[in-house]
Formats: structure tokens, C-alpha cells, sequence
């Protein structure tokens, strides 16, 4: 894919750098919400015991050196999404099955054509001790949609027609859309897509949100500290303060974790994770569902433009071998589909396993005997390397020969958008319906597999359009189901998200992949 900054995983060396996995929309059951409270914390670890207050929680993360930025519009990185949700708050944010749920939000209602939502906003304050208004909501989806800027929710905004949306009182919204959108409350919850005050405009020295924390000091590059909000809407955070540290390599999260300059330790990998998972020292705790894995196949090119050569490549798969070679073992296997165990996936499909007698036929049919194809890889992310490896091997076995070309970290995933015509691949947590608008509509624009047809456009638009969210749920098993038989995605694994704590932290979550509502949640954490 083009695996825009929200959706990359960037790992260079010492200045490695976590790049964030979300955006877009998902699926909200009901249409219409009102009377909702904020969303209670997800499941944490056992054993927990009783909140405490006080106390301060040091967070060690990738950063992004000098160029940080607290400008919620702006952030990439996963540093930058912990700090902006600490700082900011959304109108609705996803939920472990990557559904939204309101947050400054209080009710959300469509008109009959679903082109029009009316959006109540909770009673909230600012840390200034403003309200939370129609206007700065307003005011903050025409920031982010000014062309003139590259602010990360811009096309995730898109459906919104932001010059005829209104406000019809001081805590109302009316938004005007450009079509049907059955499942707008997700656009709410795009990645970036914060409520500032209106007219805000510096963010590092005196950054007003709503969230549950309030600035202390930021040193770009280095920290960032922040002290409790006693006046959040939610409920005050357990901490009196929360830092946040960069430490790009991702020894030194760990040693400072081991050593005690740190609590948390975000972005471990799974060797690493094995090898303190039984010391005790400190708690491992695993994201599942975090990470697609998968290898995109260009299908408007030779050989992929044949449906039956995608086939064979799915059957020359063994996932099993790729997800314990590239992974360690830690997540679980695909089935060439996105998002498994979110809102929308259709997990009724037989589960593939490797068929290279079947697979050397289909080669066969399509007059792909003998086939040469090279594989687009890079050091970018965690496993692709290695799975291309596993992958050429496999290949092997059903006759065909793959090249592996590795590709600059810097611009990997703009050089394989377009280019080449087999790819790594990996995505993080998205709703399945922004899988399939931002990557395979005939206009999305990170479609890297080239899937461009416009009756599974015209599948997408009816379930937009359709009200009924059983009946929603079965357009969208008719889209994966196609995906499935000749789709160009080979999505051999879900990789878990991994991060380490101190053993006197509790209210960690661990069920939410990264991303989401209750990921870096600490305004939920304790110190025991």
C-alpha cells in the first residue's frame, strides 16, 4: 500500500520511529446515539487492584527529534497520537472492534437520506475554562481541510461539506455531507481529527484542548510533561503526572524500564517480549489484531491482472511458517482479509491453507509455468524482511522464482504505490469500511493493489447508503467475499502490538489495538 504516515510502522535504527496504524471510519450499529457517557476503560490486567491516586508515570516512545510538534493536526508518529489524546479530545473515537464511540460527542442523529447528521456535543471545557463549542468544532474541521495544508484528517474529512455545515446552537452541529454516509460517527473518530478552541494557534508553548491532561513543559525531541486535569469531563486521570520520553532505540525503552527511569515502554518487539516475558521484572503486555501483514499484488498488471495467478499466490502461502519466522509467533494468521476481529469481518470463510499441487494448476492455466516475479521489501517495519525471505522459499516449492529487492526505509512507501508489481505490506487498526474506501475504490487514493472496479464501487455506495445495519453488514460481506476469491491482498497475519510496564502499573488495557480509544490511555492508569 501506500501506507500513508498513519498507517506506517517506521523502524530506522536509532532514530527508529513508530508510525501510527489508523484513520478513516468504521461501523456503529445504531444510527442514531444520544445520551451517551464516555467510554468506560477496556479490560486491563488481571490482578490490577483498587485505582490509587497520584504519583507521576514516565512513557518511553519513539520520537520524532527536533520537529515535533504538539499541533494535534499534525502528528504521525505514535508519540505524537499519545500525546495529542492526553492533550485533545475527538467527537467519537474507536473501540476495540474499531467502532465508534462518542467522546465530546454526546448524540449523533441522520436525516433520512443520511446526508445530513446533527451532532450534540457533551457539556466540556478547555483548559482555559471555556466551553467546548459548535463553532471551535467547526473551526477545527476547516483547519484541517484547508488546501493548503497537509494536515493528516484531511481525507478523512472529505465527505463533509464544510462551507454549508452550520452550527445551530452552542452545542449543536449540523453537518451537510457531499453523500450518503451511513457510517459518518467513524469520520468522527479519523485519526488527528481534534477539537482545538476556535482561533487556536500556538501549540507548543500554551496548548489549549479538553483532554485529560494540561501542558507542563515540552522539549521537542526530548519530553514532554504533563499534569493532571481535575476538570475533565471523564473524570480526573489517578496520575499527577504523566512524561513522556523519546528513546528511539528500542533497548534503551527497554533498559530504562528495566532500570526504572521508565513505567512504560511502548513498541517491543516479540524477541524482546519473549525474553523478559518470564523473568517477572516487568509485565508484557500484548495488543492483538494491531498489525495486518501481507503482501499486496498489483492486479492491473502482468502477472497479477490474472485472477488465477492472485489464487495460486494465496495457496503458495503457509501462514503458520510466515508468522512464526517473520513474527516470532506473536499475533495470529490471516486469511486474506483485513481486520480481523473488528466490526464488519466476515470470519464465516474457510480458512486458506498452503495447496501447492492446486497452485501449480492454476500457474499452469493462466500460462505462468516457470514464473519470475520480484517482491518490493524494506527494513521499514518490523518482519517484512524476513517474511519476503520465507515467502521467496515458498514460492520455490510451486515453481516460482522470486526476487527480493529491498527498498529505502525513507521512501519505501511511496516507491511501491504505483510501482513494481508485488509488495510487504502491513497496515494497522482501521474500521473495514475505511480499508475499503481509502484502498479499493476505483478513486481511493492508496490503492495499492490497483483494485479498480466499479460494480464493488457501486457495492460500497449501497452500503453507505443503507440504513440497517444488518442489512449493511451483508453488502460488506459481499465485497469481502469477492475480495477473498480474487482480491490483491495475500494477508498471511495479524501482529500483536507489544508494549512493557513497570509491575506497579495498573489500568493498562489489553485488548485495544494500538490506536485506539483505549490504547495509551493514561488518563485510566494508576500506579499501585
Amino acid at each position: 500500500m501506500h501506507d500513508d504516515p498513519a498507517h506506517r510502522l517506521r523502524h530506522p535504527g536509532l532514530h527508529r520511529r513508530g508510525f501510527l496504524a489508523a484513520s478513516g471510519a468504521a461501523s456503529l450499529g445504531a444510527l442514531a446515539l444520544t445520551g451517551c457517557g464516555g467510554s468506560p476503560s477496556g479490560a486491563s490486567g488481571h490482578g490490577d487492584g483498587k485505582p490509587k491516586r497520584g504519583g507521576r508515570l514516565r512513557a518511553a516512545f519513539a520520537g520524532g527529534g527536533a520537529s515535533e510538534s504538539l499541533d494535534p493536526h499534525l502528528g504521525s508518529l505514535f508519540a505524537d497520537a499519545a500525546r495529542a489524546k492526553a492533550l485533545y479530545d475527538k467527537l467519537a473515537d474507536y473501540d476495540a472492534s474499531l467502532v465508534a464511540r462518542p467522546r465530546l460527542a454526546s448524540a449523533w442523529e441522520p436525516n433520512a437520506g443520511l446526508d445530513r447528521w446533527k451532532v450534540t456535543l457533551r457539556e466540556a471545557t478547555f483548559h482555559d475554562g471555556k466551553p467546548v463549542t459548535a463553532d471551535d468544532v467547526l473551526f477545527s474541521y476547516r483547519r484541517i481541510a484547508d488546501p493548503e495544508k497537509t494536515f493528516r484528517a484531511k481525507a478523512s474529512l472529505e465527505p463533509i461539506d464544510l462551507k454549508a455545515s452550520r452550527a445551530l446552537d452552542r452545542r449543536t452541529v449540523e453537518f451537510v455531507l457531499k453523500r450518503p454516509t451511513a457510517e459518518f460517527p467513524n469520520v468522527l473518530a479519523a485519526f488527528g481529527a481534534y477539537i482545538i478552541p476556535e482561533g487556536a494557534g500556538d501549540f507548543d508553548d500554551k496548548p489549549v484542548g479538553s483532554g485529560p491532561f494540561r501542558l507542563v513543559s515540552f522539549s521537542p525531541g526530548r519530553s514532554t510533561v504533563l499534569r493532571r486535569n481535575d476538570d475533565y469531563w471523564d473524570g480526573a486521570p489517578y496520575l499527577d503526572r504523566l512524561e513522556f520520553i523519546v528513546a528511539n532505540d528500542e533497548s534503551a525503552r527497554v533498559n530504562s524500564l528495566l532500570g526504572g527511569q521508565v513505567e512504560y515502554a511502548h513498541e517491543l518487539s516479540p524477541t524482546t517480549a519473549r525474553a523478559h516475558e518470564k523473568a517477572g521484572q516487568i509485565e508484557i503486555v500484548r495488543l492483538p489484531g494491531s498489525a495486518m501483514q501481507a503482501f499486496a499484488m498489483k492486479t492491473d498488471r502482468p502477472p497479477f491482472d490474472d485472477k488465477r495467478v492472485r489464487e495460486a499466490f494465496f495457496l503458495i502461502a503457509d501462514r503458520k511458517e510466515l508468522l512464526n519466522g517473520a513474527l516470532s509467533g506473536a499475533g495470529e494468521i490471516g486469511n486474506d482479509l483485513f481486520g480481523k476481529g473488528y466490526a464488519y469481518y466476515a470470519d464465516g470463510l474457510p480458512q486458506r491453507e498452503q495447496d501447492l499441487g492446486r497452485a501449480r494448476k492454476l500457474l499452469k492455466q493462466a500460462g505462468a509455468e516457470d514464473l519470475r516475479v520480484t517482491l518490493d521489501t524494506s527494513a521499514v517495519a518490523a518482519g517484512f524482511t524476513e517474511a519476503a525471505g520465507i515467502f521467496r522459499d515458498q514460492a520455490a516449492k510451486a515453481g516460482v522464482t522470486i526476487r527480493v529487492r529491498n527498498g529505502s526505509k525513507d521512501s519505501y512507501w511511496n516507491d511501491i504505490l504505483d510501482s513494481g508489481t508485488l509488495c510487504s505490506y502491513r497496515s494497522g487498526a482501521m474500521p473495514i469500511e475505511s480499508h475499503l474506501s481509502q484502498r479499493l475504490l476505483t478513486g481511493s487514493t492508496t490503492n495499492a493493489t490497483k483494485w479498480q472496479h466499479k460494480d464493488f464501487d457501486a457495492l460500497y455506495q449501497q452500503a453507505q447508503s443503507t440504513r440497517d445495519d444488518k442489512d449493511r453488514a451483508a453488502v460488506y460481506e459481499r465485497m469481502q467475499r469477492r475480495l477473498y476469491a480474487e482480491g490483491g491482498f495475500l494477508v498471511w497475519g495479524f501482529a500483536d502490538w507489544i508494549i512493557g510496564t513497570a509491575r506497579t502499573v495498573g489500568g493498562v488495557d489489553h485488548r485495544a489495538p494500538a490506536n485506539t480509544l483505549d490504547w495509551a490511555r493514561f488518563d485510566k492508569v494508576w500506579l499501585r
